[in-house]
């Protein structure tokens, strides 16, 4: 199994006029622009995915849209709880696993520090790690077999900056 991590766009900042929780942020204009070039980024490199689960917090959920739109999945996305910021990496796996049929390529969509956590924890056995992930980054995590701690290798982490020079 192929998990990709994106992490969302830029998005408006939390203290910005409008903005009642952090769950309601939306990406900003540049924040859109730049994952529409990610996402034709993807399409160069020539990956697909079988399934996108994200964050239901807005600028997760329109990253997510933005690439399943792209990819023309938007009947493959679905949204997990799992993948907000005080999301449970256990529980995140255990709904990975009972995915059916089984997915060989999954995109999850979510935000930091989270993400470089569950990166981390998959990639080393250990959570600690440090590894960042840029807002509209990716990173490809491959997988034998999908279990909490060390189960994964870390094949690639882009940023948003390397993945325009490729769009």
């Amino acid at each position: 199994m192929n998990l990709f991590v994106l992490r969302h766009g830029i998005a408006a900042e939390p203290d910005a006029p409008g903005i009642k929780s952090d769950a309601e942020r939306p990406l900003v204009p540049k924040g859109e622009q730049r994952l529409r070039a990610a996402a034709a980024a993807m399409e160069k490199m020539g990956l697909s995915f079988d399934a996108i689960i994200s964050s239901p917090y807005l600028r997760a959920k329109q990253t997510a849209e933005i690439v399943a739109k792209h990819f023309k999945l938007q009947k493959k996305l679905a949204f997990s709880d799992d993948l907000i910021p005080g999301g449970n990496p256990q529980t995140l796996i255990r709904q990975l696993n009972d995915l059916k049929p089984a997915p060989e390529n999954i995109l999850l969509v979510g935000h930091e520090p989270y993400l470089s956590r569950f990166i981390a924890l998959l990639s080393s056995g250990s959570p600690a790690a440090t590894i960042e992930m840029k807002k509209g980054g990716l990173c490809k995590l491959e997988v034998e077999e999908l279990e909490y701690g060390h189960c994964a290798t870390l094949a690639w982490l882009l940023t948003p900056r390397q993945m325009e020079l490729m769009a």
